[in-house]
């Protein structure tokens, strides 16, 4: 299955805006071939962590945005936006980080990143996910994560035994460029999955942003990055490839 991670710059609290900007994007990654495309988090707002207004109703407009991006094109369509889990804690009214996974069949997955960046705000106005979630996408079973998720390796640890590929969507500031690179090939190695890290590019919130977004092999290989602009990486993944890497160096077996 062809991946594409769309690496794009975002207009600060601008949900049409943003809309406009990547739907070409899209539509560019789809003609490229790719049946899964992966944007950034909060790709519609940025990281905005302080905003009374940053929440929508699940299913509000941006998830409503790759619903119809993947009925448009016929491709699975994804990235994470700030929506207000329907049902739970009534009396929690903060939006969770949400990874929404749209297909072209007008199916929608959802996942609640898990861990808040607290060093940033987000703990604050962000509530914490409790539930990890796995789908399976034309045979390829997929794991998705959301940016500082990044740095808890027991998650996904969890999910290795049944994870092709793991996609994780970020906003993650250049002065911990290193970090995000090098622990996107750390997750790769370690779980002997493919990883697909998907960076935005730019400025917002006072912060600059420099993509380096890669998809890296089950063998901790890059095989597409991005640097400092707007970009489409593409690249192939074959579950095939990761049982024959993990039958070969018998690793997870150790796994304690």
């Amino acid at each position: 299955m062809r991946i594409a991670a769309v690496q794009h710059d975002t207009v600060w609290n601008d949900r049409d805006a943003n809309f406009t900007r990547l739907a070409p994007m899209v539509a560019a990654a789809a003609a490229g071939g790719a049946r899964l495309v992966l944007l950034t988090e909060m790709f519609s707002t940025g990281f905005v962590v302080d905003s009374s207004l940053q929440g929508e109703p699940e299913g509000g407009p941006s998830a409503q945005f790759l619903a119809a991006q993947a009925a448009e094109h016929g491709v699975w369509v994804c990235g994470s936006c700030p929506e207000i889990p329907s049902g739970g804690d009534g009396a929690d009214k903060r939006p969770a980080n949400s990874f929404v996974l749209a297909g072209p069949d007008g199916t929608v997955h959802r996942y609640h990143k898990i861990h808040p960046f607290t060093f940033g705000g987000e703990g604050e106005h962000f509530r914490p996910g409790s539930k990890l979630q796995q789908v399976e996408i034309e045979g390829v079973r997929v794991s998705p994560f959301v940016c500082y998720d990044l740095r808890f390796a027991d998650e996904f640890w969890q999910l290795a035994p049944t994870t092709d590929v793991y996609l994780v969507p970020a906003n993650w500031p250049e002065p911990r460029r290193n970090h995000w690179m090098s622990l996107l090939q750390a997750r790769a190695i370690e779980n002997q999955a493919y990883v697909v890290g998907c960076n935005r590019v730019g400025e917002g919130g006072g912060l600059k942003y420099v993509g380096d977004s890669r998809i890296v092999d089950p063998l901790g290989e890059l095989l597409a990055t991005g640097s400092q602009a707007e970009t489409i990486l593409f690249a192939d993944v074959e579950p095939a490839t990761v049982a024959a890497t993990r039958d070969r160096f018998r690793f997870l077996q150790d796994r304690r």
